[in-house]
């Protein structure tokens, strides 16, 4: 009975998954073609066009924030298990790290552009990346956290038995060891912004043509599928519905590259 639960329970878990991939195909899949991935959004009124500057837009940001939060999120974590045991700061940090992972993505993107976009008078970029990034940090602070606390005590008093500095052996040893855990939050983090728009409309706030200046605003594609599903043109919602499918597929495809190489990397460090 139990098993059945837990197989229903991971059914019930991966239906709508599957409801809305399945949906997307059907009403995005007839409108890609190699315009969608070549050109840029046609006028009003006009047919055709296509999303690529809102496709390399979305890498932009994406990899700003990954160069921004990652990192952050990763030393966070480090700290919470391995330095701050028991000390006031790690549970400050701890604290903020929770209420950051729930606060709104749209109160996020309020606060980015009352500390850059404000300050810089214009929208950009950059901003778009920072807000990404700072919402990247809680979700890879806690997962780094846990996925080191899980790591056995024996094996830390092997390589400090051994010589090995305290850094040396955090970095070579512990960390390398909860590396697929850790890689594991920074995929989720990652999935979590990819699809979020509202920090964005106050920050990146979009751009019609072609833009990779980091000074400048960009578009992206949950900005563009946002635009789009609001019109009250047939054309545009039919281009929403593909954008939608290409943003689901690109996420899809990221994390699965990332979980092969770093599982081939892991069973090769292994062996």
């Amino acid at each position: 009975m139990a098993s059945a639960l837990a197989v229903l329970a991971t059914v019930l878990v991966i239906a709508p998954l599957v409801a809305i991939f399945i949906d997307l195909v059907y009403k995005g899949a007839s409108s890609l073609d190699l315009n969608f991935f070549t050109k840029i959004p046609a006028p009003v009124g006009e047919t055709g066009g296509g999303m690529a500057n809102s496709i390399v837009g979305s890498g932009v940001l994406l990899g700003l924030a990954s160069l921004l939060g990652i990192p952050v999120g990763i030393a966070a974590g480090i700290y919470l298990a391995e330095y701050g045991r028991g000390t006031k700061l790690s549970t400050v940090v701890r604290f903020t790290a929770d209420v950051l992972n729930g606060v709104p993505s749209i109160v996020m993107g309020i606060a980015v552009y009352a500390l850059i976009v404000a300050p810089m008078k214009g929208f950009s970029a950059f901003a778009g990346g920072v807000a990404l990034g700072i919402m990247m940090v809680p979700t890879v602070a806690r997962t780094t956290e846990e996925m080191l606390l899980m790591v056995p005590h024996s094996i830390r008093e092997a390589a400090l038995g051994l010589g090995v500095p305290t850094w040396r052996a955090m970095l070579s040893i512990t960390l390398k060891t909860a590396m697929p855990g850790v890689i594991t939050g920074c995929m989720l983090a990652f999935a979590r912004v990819a699809g979020e728009t509202a920090p964005l409309l106050f920050t990146a706030f979009g751009n019609q043509f072609w833009s990779t200046n980091l000074n400048q605003p960009i578009s992206a594609l949950p900005l563009q599928i946002y635009v789009y599903a609001l019109s009250p043109y047939d054309e545009w919602h039919r281009l929403a519905w593909a954008g939608s499918l290409v943003l689901i597929a690109l996420i899809v495809i990221a994390v699965s590259l990332v979980r092969y190489v770093t599982s081939r990397g892991v069973l090769k460090g292994a062996s």
